[in-house]
């Protein structure tokens, strides 16, 4: 039997007349009908077939396969971006005096949807610590229609204990647990085999790995990402072909860029620990982390994620970014090249101060996303910018 990664490879839209080695890009708007009673059964769902692109396109649903391959999932959905994956994964299930349960540590942009748009539509929510079981259980009302988390989270890299989530999935089975897995990527973590509904990703990120595209894909269970069908072919947040195709050629390659950036952040992370100008550092494989048991036992390895907090505060912190000399500094992460973040001033600088600091957001955190180059060189440029960065007064 063939093993996931084969499969993933192997997976491919269906070969066309002139007998193509690698899929084609599918650059069209919409698609032939042979005769006006195909046009009516494809309308009418009695024959399967693609319409438009807004719904469905080769090449989206060749990257979809293959996430779903990665996931252990029964279909999925691509979007144009992440966020309008997320905001998918609420908006077509919720409606007006429904509740929401979600980890209190989230991506900035995920924190406003709870905090400003949902209330609009008389949607609430309550946030819970991650790491507290017993919280997630006592947060859960009547009308509660969605449980949501980040694990690792965004910039924190607190877990959540998935078994012990899926579990209460199986207390409350009308309640849809959806998880944003962007940071493990399906390769180092497998939330639906825990009982998870749905498992999210910004596709920007890891699933490119090369900064190239904006996307977006949720992959679940059949009847919700039928519910979701209907969503997006009437609210069109749809990811583009082009953007698909790069995405689905850049999936093949996710194990082997995965395994070198979780070896260099776990480098990065044990110098980091050990040197003098460093306050703190989170890493889930460092047995200093606080979850690191749940860690793994849940991940396959750490991911490429390493949080630490500068000596010195914002400034120090700025004078730190600014001295990097390979390292790049940008809010995205995911990439084959190291890229460094000041959280608080860029990704979460629209939450509160008290806010921040409740997510163990410090004026003085930085967020490496920990590229594949050699980590020698990763290593000694963040070494030196610390050397550069001290304040000599």
């Amino acid at each position: 039997m063939e093993k996931d990664q084969s499969k993933i490879i192997r997976e491919q839209a269906p070969r066309s007349a002139t007998r193509e080695h690698s899929v084609p890009l599918y650059l069209t708007s919409s698609f032939i009908f042979d005769n006006a009673e195909q046009g009516r059964a494809i309308f009418a769902e009695e024959e399967s077939g693609m319409v438009y692109s807004r719904y469905a396109n080769p090449n989206t649903a060749e990257f979809i396969n293959k996430v779903c391959i990665m996931e252990g999932a029964e279909a999925g959905l691509a979007f144009s971006s992440g966020m309008a994956a997320v905001f998918a994964s609420f908006a077509g299930f919720i409606g007006q005096g429904d509740h929401i349960v979600s980890a209190r540590a989230l991506f900035g942009s995920t924190h406003q949807l709870l905090t400003q748009l949902f209330p609009r539509w008389g949607v609430t929510h309550t946030y819970v610590d991650a790491v507290d079981n017993e919280a997630w259980e006592r947060a859960i009302q009547p009308n509660t229609k969605i449980v949501f988390l980040e694990s690792p989270s965004n910039p924190g890299l607190e877990l959540a204990d998935l078994a012990f989530l899926g579990a209460l999935k199986e207390k409350h089975p009308d309640v849809i647990f959806a998880i944003d897995n962007c940071f493990a990527t399906p390769y180092l973590q497998k939330p639906l085999k825990y009982g998870f509904d749905l498992s999210i990703h910004s596709a920007t990120k890891y699933m490119d790995g090369q900064g190239r595209v904006l996307g977006g894909v949720i992959v679940g269970k059949q009847d919700l990402i039928d519910q979701l069908m209907f969503f997006i072919r009437h609210t069109g947040p749809a990811m583009s072909p082009f953007n698909a195709w790069v995405l689905s050629k850049s999936i093949d390659t996710l194990s082997l860029r995965m395994d070198r950036h979780c070896s260099n952040a776990l480098a990065l992370a044990e110098t980091l620990e050990k040197h003098p100008e460093i306050v703190d550092v989170k890493y889930p494989f460092l047995p200093s982390h606080p979850q690191y048991e749940l860690a793994t036992k849940q991940m396959k390895a750490g991911g490429g994620i390493v949080t630490f907090e500068v000596k010195g505060g914002a400034a120090r912190a700025f004078r730190f970014l600014d001295a990097l000399q390979m390292i790049l500094y940008t809010s995205n992460l995911g990439d084959a090249r190291s890229i460094a973040t000041h959280p608080g001033s860029t990704t979460h600088s629209k939450l509160s101060e008290e806010e921040r600091l409740n997510l163990g957001i410090k004026p003085g955190s930085v967020r490496l996303s920990v590229g594949i180059e050699d980590k020698d060189d990763i290593i000694g440029d963040i070494l030196q910018a610390l050397e550069a960065s001290r304040d000599e007064g």
